[in-house]
């Protein structure tokens, strides 16, 4: 199952918008996706098509998670939704 560390860009962290565009995206890719903190163990992976439970990960701007997929065409889903939470997609909203 291929993984991929991020770091969260977004200035609120994973909440509200942020979250409900990754959970979007999460879920239009058609390969099962979690995410889980950096140091956490894979029992403690969610769901990343889940907006409620991205919000309950509580993931702050600065933080490191760990995405995990599975299914063919992962690598490519893992690199997309890797670049968005390395966006600050709250600065998008404001512009």
């Amino acid at each position: 199952m291929p993984k991929r560390t991020a770091t969260i860009a977004s200035r609120v962290g994973l909440h509200a918008r942020p979250a409900s565009i990754f959970a979007e995206a999460a879920s239009q890719l058609g390969v099962e996706v979690t995410i889980a903190s950096e140091g956490a163990s894979s029992d403690e992976a969610l769901d990343a098509a889940s907006i409620l439970s991205l919000m309950s990960l509580g993931a702050s701007c600065g933080d490191v998670v760990v995405l995990r997929a599975d299914g063919p065409g992962s690598d490519q889903a893992l690199n997309h939704l890797v670049e968005l939470l390395e966006t600050d997609l709250d600065a998008e909203a404001q512009d």
